[in-house]
Order: structure tokens, then C-alpha cells, then sequence
């Protein structure tokens, strides 16, 4: 028999002689008292002293594994202090993308680009500095001596400016000012290429955070030297072609005849013509950066740049179109006061130089010269740089770059968010 009556434990024989569940005759004589009310101390006397801490939510991942804490909450705001993280209080923010050099190993914003070009001119100065104040000091020795000795437009200008020239005498001198900002544009953009072509290796070492000298980047550069050439007359010929075929048509209406309808026709295609051929030299401006880091052939370079501008068109001409409007608001400060200087200096003075009634002398030609040797001494490192810049984001957003470069610098491979493709907002 149970030796405490009214109360039977789970699990408890029954009494001897009585089947199970059935009660025993004193059972049902004696009432069942409840059982009496336990104290409230006495029943939080049966919890332990010692609990374990307050259980912590876990992130989605292995089992058991406790969330670590980070500065920055993904996804939602910070937890206060003293609280439990709620639904996503593990999950950190992305890691920040690696800088070994002057950029961040990732798609570059506008802004990146543009403060990569100054960082690897004020990082590498001796070198950069050394490679545009050469090339500059050259190019301006040869425009002076083009200028003193072969161009001269002086008397076309003064042509165009009559109001009784006739329409072959406007032509004719058109013609001339055309040739001679031809010479000077082309003078111009060879020594761009041949800057980009140097400072493409100084640029690419950049980026890795490390240093590479004007023989260095020579030695780099010179296997690349001959298609280099190839390539910087072939597209400023290229645009120039593709103008003169637009306004072709209407000089042949002009000489036959119809003077004020062939001039009409040769402004309109010679528009239409321009159009293409800077949808043209855009789509093939990264070309040199190809040709020298990829070691590619003319053809291949030119192939390789219009498949990294493809579907980015309107960015990459948006982004260099924005870096020639700085490049020239710095060079126009630096050149103005000499052009100023030059006009006190020369002859006909400072109102001779406004009114464009003087001849351009030597003095004047020497002293715009100096200032632009210093402007351009500047604008090279950040055009070149915004092209080299341009090429490795958009290999990075295409390719996957930024994991080669890292591997290049001696950093870990990245992985996960922020490494590698395309970001809103950049």
C-alpha cells in the first residue's frame, strides 16, 4: 500500500492485492485532503542560485555559433547597450576593401578616379614630374619653332575677319587655320600618348603601392614603343578623316557653284561628321592602356577598348569629358598671366595683345611657352592617370581585377561583398 495517501507519484506501484488504477477500501473511506500550499520561498528555494546567462540570438550559420560583435550593425540600426541584438544584431558590416596603393581594390567612383591621378602624382612626384616635364619642355621647343618658322595664320585670320572676302578667299583661309590647329593638335596629342604610354607603368605600380623609376618605366614601355606610335597617329587621323569625308560634300558644291549652299552643306556635315568620330575616339580611348599593360597588338588594343567601353559609353565620356574641364581651368590659370606677361613684353603691349592687332613675336611665343610647359606639366599626370584609372575600373567591374591585383600586392584574396563588381552609386 502507498505510504502517502491521496497522493500518488507518476510511476508508483500500485498496492498489494488491488488491480491497477482501482482504490482500496480505506481509500475510499478516509477523504483525500489537498495536498497543503507550498510557500512561495520554499518553491523559489528549488531553482537554482547559479543560472546560465540570457540565451543570445544566432545568426544564420553553423549551430552554436555566437554572433561577434561589430562596430556597425548590417542591415539595421546599433543596439543599445545592455540589450540582446534582435533579427540580424550578428551580422557585421562588409569588410573594407583593400588599399595597397592609390586606390581602393574595387569599382571607383568618379571621384576615386580623379584623386587616384593626383595621389600617384603626389606619391610618385620625382618620377611624374621628371616624365611630363620632359615631354612638355620637347613639345613646346617644337611648337614655338612651328610657330616662328612654318604656321603662320596671322594674315587667314585677318582674311576671315574682312567683310569683303569672297567665299574662295574665306575657304582658302579657313583651310590654313585648319592645317595649322591640325599640326598643333596633333603635336598635342602625341605628346598625351607618349605621357599615358610612361606613366601607364608608373600609374599600374601605383596602384599596387609601389615605386618605379623614369628607367623602369622605360625599360617596361619600350618593347610597346613602335605599335604606341602606330596607334597615336592612327586615331587623331582617324577623327580627322572622318570630319573631312563630312565635309567634303559641301566644298564640292562650294567649287561648283553654289557657294552659299555648299558652305551651308559642309558646316552641317562637317557637325554630323564630328559627332562620329568623338563617339569614335571614345570608344577607343583606352586603347594605349591596353596596348602597354596587356602587351596587345594596334588591332587587338583598339578591339579590347571597345569591348571595356561597351554599355559604359556615356560614363567613360562623361567622367574624361569632366577631367578635361578641370585639367583646363588649372592650365588657364597658370597660362593666362604669362599670356599677360608675353602681351607687356612683346611689342604692341597689353592693348596690342587684346585687340589682336600684333604679330606673335618671339618673346611672345617664348614666354606662353614657359607657362604652358608648367600647365601642361601638370595636365599630363591627370589626363594620363584618369585613362590608366578609367581601363583598371572597368576590368575590375568586368573582370574581376581587383582579386589579381591583390594577389599582385601580396594581400589575401577578398571575398564577399564590396570586392568586386558593380556598386550602386559608383
Amino acid at each position: 500500500m502507498n505510504d502517502t495517501p491521496g497522493w500518488a507519484s507518476p510511476g508508483s506501484a500500485p498496492a498489494d492485492g488491488q488491480p491497477d488504477g482501482q482504490p482500496s477500501d480505506q481509500d475510499r473511506a478516509v477523504p483525500r485532503p489537498s495536498p497543503p500550499a507550498e510557500p512561495q520561498d520554499a518553491a523559489q528555494d528549488k531553482w537554482s542560485k547559479k543560472q546560465p546567462p540570457a540565451g543570445q540570438w544566432s545568426a544564420p550559420g553553423s549551430p552554436g555559433q555566437q554572433p561577434t560583435p561589430g562596430p556597425q550593425q548590417w542591415g539595421g540600426p546599433s543596439v543599445p547597450p545592455g540589450r540582446g541584438p534582435g533579427w540580424g544584431g550578428g551580422w557585421n558590416a562588409p569588410p573594407a576593401a583593400a588599399k595597397p596603393g592609390v586606390i581602393p581594390l574595387r569599382p571607383l567612383g568618379v571621384g576615386e578616379i580623379l584623386d587616384g591621378a593626383v595621389s600617384t602624382m603626389r606619391a610618385h612626384w620625382r618620377t611624374v614630374l621628371g616624365i611630363s616635364l620632359t615631354v612638355a619642355v620637347i613639345t613646346e621647343i617644337v611648337a614655338i619653332l612651328l610657330q616662328g618658322f612654318v604656321l603662320n595664320s596671322s594674315a587667314s585670320t585677318e582674311v576671315l575677319e574682312d567683310p569683303n572676302a569672297t567665299v574662295s578667299e574665306l575657304l582658302s583661309a579657313t583651310a590654313t587655320v585648319m592645317r595649322d590647329t591640325g599640326v598643333l593638335l596633333l603635336l598635342s596629342l602625341l605628346a598625351t600618348f607618349v605621357v599615358t604610354a610612361l606613366l601607364t607603368m608608373v600609374t599600374s605600380r601605383a596602384v599596387l603601392g609601389k615605386s618605379v623609376t623614369i628607367g623602369e618605366a622605360w625599360r617596361d614601355a619600350r618593347p610597346q614603343v613602335p605599335r604606341l606610335l602606330g596607334l597615336t597617329f592612327l586615331l587623331p587621323l582617324m577623327g580627322a578623316g572622318i570630319v573631312a569625308a563630312g565635309t567634303l560634300p559641301g566644298v564640292l558644291v562650294a567649287l561648283a557653284g553654289s557657294s552659299e549652299g555648299g558652305a551651308t552643306l559642309a558646316i552641317l556635315g562637317g557637325l554630323a561628321a564630328a559627332v562620329v568620330a568623338i563617339w569614335l575616339l571614345v570608344r577607343f580611348s583606352l586603347s594605349s592602356p591596353a596596348l602597354m599593360l596587356e602587351k596587345q597588338t594596334i588591332r587587338k588594343s583598339l578591339a579590347r577598348s571597345a569591348k571595356l567601353v561597351n554599355r559604359s559609353w556615356w560614363r567613360v565620356f562623361g567622367i574624361q569629358l569632366l577631367a578635361a574641364i578641370l585639367v583646363n581651368i588649372v592650365v588657364s590659370i597658370i597660362v593666362i598671366p604669362f599670356t599677360f606677361l608675353a602681351g607687356a613684353l612683346s611689342g604692341d603691349g597689353i592693348s596690342g595683345f587684346l585687340e589682336a592687332s600684333g604679330d606673335a613675336g618671339w618673346t611672345f611665343l617664348i614666354v606662353t611657352g614657359i607657362g604652358s610647359v608648367v600647365g601642361s606639366m601638370l595636365a599630363f599626370p591627370i589626363t594620363a592617370g584618369v585613362s590608366v584609372l578609367l581601363y583598371i575600373d572597368l576590368r575590375i567591374r568586368r573582370e574581376a581585377l581587383d582579386l589579381e591585383l591583390a594577389r599582385a600586392a601580396g594581400l589575401k584574396e577578398q571575398s564577399g561583398p564590396g570586392t568586386s563588381g558593380q556598386q550602386p552609386g559608383s
